[in-house]
């Protein structure tokens, strides 16, 4: 059987929920939902598992807070011997606007410390990501405040009205690749 990771990233925690950082929990949350699923507590992550047409899927949401996601992916990817071009990381990006993704099938972190991390850990950049737009800050504010301060209303529902865009591609990715899906969900 075909294996697949899937990992949101995000920080655990009241007081991050529902933050610009932590896009790849709320991403993985909707997927779970919509395939019946539910996320358990595991080693260093919840982790949930779906049956998609002979491929198992696992979701994970590391518990490891976002600079240390990489223990939790490489520890998850050996437990169930999942191939790195099987992993799909979902994270936030400053650079992209909000409601637009994009996906990569390798590159650099961008300065990310959850993609920094996994990258350090696994010693390859050779992994696929779908980064979520978060929108640019303001000149006026932090970027640790503005990636751990929440949406406004108008950028929340527009995020809202991708989700099953978004998990669309991550249906594409466990079915046909990162290459058709690049080629399908680039906006």
């Amino acid at each position: 059987m075909n294996k697949f990771l899937i990992v949101g990233l995000g920080n655990i925690g009241e007081k991050y929920n529902n933050t610009r950082h932590n896009i790849g929990f709320e991403i993985l949350d909707f997927f779970c939902k919509k395939n019946e699923a539910d996320f358990e507590v595991g080693r260093l992550g919840e982790i949930a598992n779906i049956s998609m047409k002979g491929r198992k899927v696992f979701l994970l949401k590391p518990t490891t807070f976002m600079n240390l996601s990489g223990k939790a992916v490489n520890y998850w990817m050996k437990k169930e011997n999942i191939r790195i071009e099987n992993l799909l990381i979902v994270s936030d990006d400053l650079n992209i606007p909000v409601g637009k993704i994009r996906l990569r099938a390798k590159g650099s972190s961008g300065g990310h410390n959850g993609l920094e991390n996994i990258e350090y850990t696994l010693d390859s950049n050779k992994y696929s990501r779908l980064r979520v737009g978060i929108g640019n800050q303001k000149s006026n504010t932090n970027q640790i405040d503005f990636v751990l301060g929440k949406f406004n209303s108008d950028e929340y529902d527009l995020l809202l009205s991708n989700f099953d865009m978004i998990a669309d591609a991550l249906n594409s990715f466990i079915f046909s690749g990162i290459n058709e899906t690049m080629n399908s969900f680039n906006n």
